[in-house]
Parts: structure tokens; sequence; C-alpha cells
């Protein structure tokens, strides 16, 4: 009890020295009185005490902002030092309330929500430490540093996922260009923001600008897995692979190679893929990962691949790969399959212009049901041009030209003809002056 009334009347004596400096305009007579009196309350170990003069400072008549500060600054430094989590999470709070619509003590309101959601996930209530994360605008605050803003928008990325709001997370992962990464952190220059605030450093904690971006594409696998998007699932490990920490640790990048290589014969066959096929196939690093290699060669090359074979050669390595890499292990086996089949019909269509249907399902080592739907689906999504014949059985793969491109190709055939005539003449030309000028001699 004596001690209660002892801080009591310290704390009385001291509000009286900071209602004085603050009304003279004292800052750091008042900053420092406003210090001294969470001091004493934390020295004591007096929990509520501190909470509520933490409230009665920052509601005092025309206090100073600096004072606000160097307050919620302190009190901060006393998070980690509760005797437990209830008092952790009602200092948080108390903190949380005096800083809420204060734009100076913005950057200590967004760590103490951080702060406060990693606790309610460390309860296992993921969906309020999302709740909590997302009601803070971290992109719009000006003296906070950039790796921090990232790291505090991956923060809300990872836990929108955590909970499987797949929509929220793609909204909020587009806060961050990926062209940030890119940028040589120490030829960039600071530049003073507007008014007084300049860029804090970021805290101790905070990740660096490429460990960021491997954190940042790791989520992007998360997400696009969720919507099996194999060809974005591929650029996003292509992305990590060129990460110079990793690119020079041969245990890193020969499991990401792989992945590349996986994602690559399981995604559909469209531009950007060919462009990735080929430019992954150019990389030397290949040559580690022999089988790989061969697996990307024979998808480039005009060959029908014979599923059965090439199966039984990957399955193991296939296995292995959803094992550690957690593909959708049954969903990812069809999609292969269904690849092999549409880079098939690809080169069949390349080397016949009709064929029957018969003839084709021989080549797929298919059914003629199957290898008409497969066919079919080819031709919805564009991949493909070709015109089935079902009473005939016969497949054609000639784009059927207009009038133009026939009128075109015509006069395209004339001009080679006469090429060809003109060609012809000058021959005989040329070999009728050789045979008089023999004749002459």
């Amino acid at each position: 009890m004596a001690n209660t009334a002892n801080l009591d009347a310290e704390i009385e004596r001291l509000l009286n020295v900071e209602k004085q400096m603050r009304l003279s305009g004292e800052v750091s007579g008042t900053r420092k009185a406003a210090i001294d009196i969470l001091q004493l309350c934390f020295e004591a170990r007096a929990w509520k005490t501190l909470n509520d003069q933490i409230v009665v400072l920052s509601k005092r008549r025309g206090q100073l902002k600096q004072a606000v500060t160097a307050m919620v600054q302190q009190a901060m430094q006393y998070i980690d030092q509760t005797p437990d989590i209830e008092t952790r999470i009602e200092l948080i709070k108390t903190l949380n309330s005096v800083s809420a619509g204060k734009i100076y003590v913005e950057i200590e309101r967004a760590r103490l929500v951080k702060k406060l959601a990693k606790i309610k996930e460390e309860q296992g209530l993921i969906a309020e430490a999302a709740d909590l994360m997302q009601e803070i605008a971290v992109e719009t605050f000006g003296a906070m540093a950039k790796t921090e803003k990232i790291a505090f928008i991956l923060e809300q990325v990872r836990l929108c996922l955590d909970r499987e709001d797949y929509v929220r997370a793609q909204i909020l992962s587009r806060k961050i260009s990926p062209r940030v990464f890119d940028v040589d952190a120490s030829k960039e220059k600071k530049k003073p923001k507007e008014g007084d605030n300049m860029v804090e450093e970021a805290p101790a904690d905070i990740p660096s600008l490429l460990e960021l971006k491997r954190i940042y594409y790791e989520l992007m696998i998360r997400y696009y897995s969720h919507n099996n998007d194999y060809l974005e699932i591929c650029r996003c490990y292509k992305a990590i692979y060129e990460i110079p920490s990793v690119k020079e640790n041969p245990a890193e990048w020969i499991p990401i190679l792989r992945k590349i290589c996986w994602y690559l014969v399981l995604a559909p066959h469209d531009p950007m893929q060919s462009s990735l096929l080929n430019s992954t196939l150019e990389d030397k690093n290949l040559s580690e990962i022999p089988n790989f290699k061969l697996l990307l060669k024979q998808l480039v090359t005009m060959e029908v691949i014979q599923w059965t074979n090439l199966w039984d050669t990957y399955k193991n390595e296939f296995d292995n790969e959803m094992v550690s890499g957690k593909f959708l292990s049954e969903k990812a086996a069809e999609d292969l399959k269904q690849r092999i089949i549409e880079h098939n019909i690809l080169v069949v269509s390349k080397y016949y212009a009709r064929i029957t249907l018969k003839r084709l399902a021989q080549l797929l080592c298919l059914s003629l049901q199957e290898a008409e739907k497969h066919l079919s689906d080819m031709v919805v999504s564009k991949a493909l041009v070709a015109k089935i014949d079902r009473p005939m059985g016969i497949v054609c793969f000639q784009t059927a030209k207009d009038s133009n491109d026939i009128l075109n190709s015509w006069a395209a055939n004339l001009e080679k003809l006469l090429d060809l005539v003109e060609k012809s003449c000058h021959q005989i030309h040329k070999e009728t002056m050789v045979h008089k000028a023999a004749l002459k001699v």
C-alpha cells in the first residue's frame, strides 16, 4: 500500500511538472516528464496504472505531438517485458487506441497491429489476425522504410492465404510491383519526403530486399497453386532461381530448376510457355540434371512422344517431386498426360494435312473417342485449326482459305513459274553460245 501511495504521489508530482512544461511550450521538458511517468509505472510493475497514464497523458489539453510520439515509442519497449499474454494484449490495445488517427505515430501503430496479429495467430485465431492486419494501409506511409512496407504487405498476403481468402490475397499482392525487387539498393538515393519527415530506418528484424523477393514469390506460388496456374508457378520459380544467393548454391538451385522443368512441361502450350522452354534449354546448369534436359528436348522436338515410355522413365522423379514439391498429385499426373497428348496432336498437324481418325488414335495411343475429345478441346481453345469429317472418319488440318488467299497463292505460283521459265531460257541461251564458240574453234 505504501509503495502504491508513493507511486501515486510521484506520478502526481510529475504530472504537475508536465503541465507546466506543456503550457509553456517546452517540448523536451514535456517529453521527459511523460517518459518519466511511464518509467516509474514500469519499474513498479504497475501495468494497469501504466495503461491509465498513457491514456491520461495523450488526452491532456493541447498535448504536444512530440510528447505523444516519445510516449508511444517508450511504452513499446515494455511490451516484450510484460509478465503474461493478457497484460501484453492490454498494453498493445491501449497504445493502439492512443495512436489511432494520429499520422505522426502511424508507423508505431502499424508495428503494434503486427505484434497483436502475431499473438492472435499464435492463439489460432487466423481470421482475427488477418482482419487486424488489413486495417492498416502501409503503402500510404511516406516515412516508413520500403523494406518494412513490403514485409508488412507480405504478412497481410500470408494471413489471407492461411485463411484461404484467395481473392483478397491477390488484391493485396498487387500492391507490390515485382520491379521493386530489381532496384539496386546501393544506387538508390534517399530523398526527404514532404515536410520534415525523413524515411525511417527499417527495424533489425525486417529481411533484406532479396530475402523479401523470395518470400514474395513463395507466397505467389501458394496463390497460383490454388488455381493450378502452372505457367505462373514456373515464372515464380524462375524469379527465385535468378536470386544471386540461390544461383551460387547448387544445393538450392538444383531442386528449383527441377521444379521449373516440371511446371514447364505441365503448362499448356502457348507463346510464353514456348519462350520459357527455349530459354531454360539454353541454361548451362541444365546439364547437371540430364534427365530433365532430355525431357524438355522431347517437347521442342517435332516427334510423337510415347506416353507409356515417358511415364516409365520419369514416374519415380515425379513421385519424389510430389512429396517434396507439394504437387497436387492426381491432378498433376492427369495434366502431364494431357500435355503430352496435346504435343503429339500438334506434331501430327505439322506432318499431315489429312489423316484418318483411326490412324490419329493409333499415333496418340488412345481410343477413337478419347482422340476425338482431345482434338476437339484443342480446337475449342484455339490451339489448333482442324475439321473432323465424322461419317468418313477423316481429320483435316488445313485452314479454310478465302478468295483473296486463293488468288494470292495463284499469283505467287505464277510468279515462281515465270521465274523458272526465265532461268530455263537463260540456261538454253548460255548452252547455245558455248556450243557455237566450240564450233568456231
